[in-house]
């Protein structure tokens, strides 16, 4: 297997990474939560061998250039601060910040599409989400990528980042009868297309690596996921015409003999980061699979921590009981020693 894959942007991207990605992904919405963040990578992280950091922003950081889109306290300083820690530790910071999808969760809807309706995909669906998931914006808008690229070129220059995790997972609502322009259209163009808008601003534009994860761009009738771990709405074909140095973090949550998207990611040309979440059985699944005959595009491996504080994962990861269940931290404790054995 060749050490270097040529991207279609004309990039060069030597592979395998210098030191396997150990990583943890983690939500961060306010300088509090930055502080703590800093003690579990100075304290926990970095000495275990967790090398990268997803901190997933969204509109919880406090922009400058649209402040009426922010809904948290994350400032500025408190991300260079945060970025700084990480640095001074060998921790590679990464931000995450959702796009396309992902725009509502339960009954609220996110500032963009609160604030502005126009780039909204369903605009018919009343504010309060009835009947959906989540919300996506209308990849089409003419103005929408305006609006999106200003808050990440925030978030990108305040984390000193290097590379940038754009989400784009679970979009379901993708050339909806309710928008002018997407009515009729292929749900695989148009991911497509506000992939590759994405690719431009940040490879290009930019010049920072981009991740996403990579649910949509698997089909669920022929890879054997159901419909959150994979397409059911015609998203899949995407695969072939977005560009290949994208690094895909490829998400299963649930116990299964094979993980066939492992190796089609590898065979398609892309850089994958298997990610895991909370149950041990299908973590050591997964990392199995992942270790299984691995080409120089295997990244390393990802634990999500949806939904996990910083106390309490350094808590349980420091071997404190507190009570608490953590089971971000168990399935931390069950893999990492097997990833150090594998140098993956």
């Amino acid at each position: 297997m060749t050490a270097l894959l040529l991207c279609c942007t004309g990039l060069s991207i030597t592979a395998p990474p210098a030191r396997p990605w150990r990583g943890l992904h983690i939500s961060v919405g306010s300088p509090e939560a930055a502080d703590d963040l800093k003690r579990l990578v100075v304290d926990v992280l970095a000495p275990m061998g967790i090398n990268t950091v997803i901190a997933e922003v969204n509109y919880s950081f406090q922009f400058q250039s649209h402040p009426e889109l922010s809904n948290g306290t994350l400032t500025a300083e408190a991300a260079a601060d945060l970025a700084a820690t990480c640095e001074g530790e060998g921790v590679r910071l990464i931000p995450l910040f959702n796009c396309l999808g992902h725009q509502s969760w339960a009954d609220v809807t996110f500032p963009l599409l609160a604030k502005h309706p126009e780039f909204d995909e369903t605009p018919q669906i009343p504010l309060d989400n009835p009947g959906i998931y989540c919300r996506s914006w209308c990849p089409q808008h003419p103005q929408v990528n305006t609006v999106v690229f200003e808050l990440i070129d925030e978030i990108l220059s305040a984390f000193h980042a290097d590379a940038f995790h754009v989400g784009m997972d679970e979009v379901f609502l993708i050339a909806s009868d309710q928008c002018p322009r997407c009515r009729g259209g292929d749900p695989a163009a148009l991911f497509a297309q506000t992939t590759n808008d994405l690719h431009e601003f940040l490879v290009k534009r930019r010049g920072v690596e981009m991740l996403m994860w990579g649910d949509r761009l698997l089909d669920a009738a022929t890879t054997g996921y159901g419909q959150w771990e994979a397409s059911a709405n015609g998203t899949a074909a995407a695969i072939d015409r977005i560009p290949k140095d994208i690094i895909i973090c490829d998400w299963h949550y649930e116990p299964m003999a094979d993980y066939p998207s492992v190796r089609y990611f590898q065979e398609q040309g892309f850089r994958v980061w298997p990610a895991t979440w909370n149950k041990v059985e299908a973590a050591e699944a997964l990392l199995e699979c992942a270790l299984r005959d691995p080409t120089d595009r295997m990244m390393g491996y990802l634990f999500t921590g949806w939904g996990v504080n910083s106390p309490d994962l350094r808590d349980r990861l420091q071997g404190r009981t507190t009570g608490k269940d953590c089971p971000v931290a168990d399935v931390i404790l069950a893999c990492l020693p097997r990833l150090n054995a594998n140098a993956l």
